[in-house]
């Protein structure tokens, strides 16, 4: 028996056993034989139980239970017993619409719990402690906020996160281990790349010594990570440029002037009046006027 869209396969076999067990019965039967026997229930709460299952939605338990109850009574009765099914039948009865029940419920709750958020983001280049558990926070907060309680019980990590060490190391009181930091990529849904880039990271913290990948040589981590932070182009291992008194740079100033107002001129020669002047060089003594302008304002960007 196949479900309907709106529902699951367990839904449908909740719904054929209903069905199955009600037989020929009516639900005016279903809810006598149950309130003589204690399940008090109204026609109309058992027709919907079977209705709700095709809508995709799972009946209370209890309707579920007098269901059972009523129809087990029901067919006793159909067959002469004037006080009932047999306590055992009614058990068993019970106990198959209870299984059936939480077998739906189960397919529901899958059905309706949300996907996790899969973090596509990727750390970059980690140096310090301090910038390992400012990434570890970022995945945290890019899976949802997770409680640490959910991140621990994820069935991701399998054991190999607790609460309390994941507070240690999300508020940067210890270094996480490296089964730490997989376990809490693997319940964020972070990518692999994720990890690795945490993994690296904390093998650069406990080897500061260790040798740049990319540059080949050692690096003070806390200045570039205080760089990459800041996102300013200066090293402050570089020191500035003094800055010039009044008079030098108005000196400088004007310089700039004359160079700017000289490129202008430059720029603003059509080529017949470039030719005109080379004419007038060669004749003179056979200057390359266009090779001298040339240079000219390649000097002139270059003191730019």
């Amino acid at each position: 028996m196949s479900a309907s869209p709106a529902g699951t396969v367990e839904l449908a076999l909740l719904r054929g056993w209903l069905r199955g067990i009600k037989g020929a019965f009516t639900y005016d039967t279903l809810v006598r034989r149950a309130g003589e026997h204690g399940q008090h229930v109204s026609e109309r709460t058992l027709r919907r139980a079977v209705r709700q299952t095709l809508d995709g939605r799972l009946p209370a338990l209890r309707v579920v239970v007098a269901f059972a109850h009523g129809a087990v009574h029901a067919q006793a009765h159909a067959a002469g017993a004037s006080r009932g099914a047999d306590a055992l039948e009614v058990q068993r009865a019970e106990q198959t619409g209870r299984a059936l029940w939480e077998a739906a419920a189960g397919a529901v709750r899958r059905r309706t719990q949300p996907r996790p958020r899969r973090v596509a983001w990727v750390p970059g280049h980690i140096t310090t402690r301090a910038g390992l558990t400012r990434a570890m926070q970022r995945i945290r907060e890019e899976a949802g906020n997770p409680s640490l309680r959910e991140l621990a019980a994820a069935p991701q990590t399998a054991g190999r996160l607790s609460a309390s060490a994941l507070h240690l190391a999300l508020t940067g009181k210890r270094l996480p281990s490296e089964r730490l930091l997989t376990a809490l990529v693997a319940a964020c849904h972070a990518s692999e790349a994720a990890l690795q880039a945490l993994l690296s990271a904390r093998r650069r913290i406990t080897n500061p010594l260790e040798e740049d990948v990319f540059t080949g040589v050692g690096y003070p981590c806390e200045i570039i990570d205080l760089v990459e932070e800041t996102e300013e182009p200066a090293r402050p291992w570089i020191a500035p440029e003094p800055e010039l008194d009044w008079y030098d740079q108005q000196l400088r100033d004007e310089e700039q002037a004359a160079t700017d107002s000289m490129i202008a001129w430059i720029d603003s020669l059509t080529a017949e009046e470039i030719a005109d002047l080379q004419r007038q060089a060669e004749t003179a003594d056979e200057r390359d006027l266009h090779t001298e302008l040339t240079a000219l304002i390649s000097r002139a960007e270059a003191a730019q």
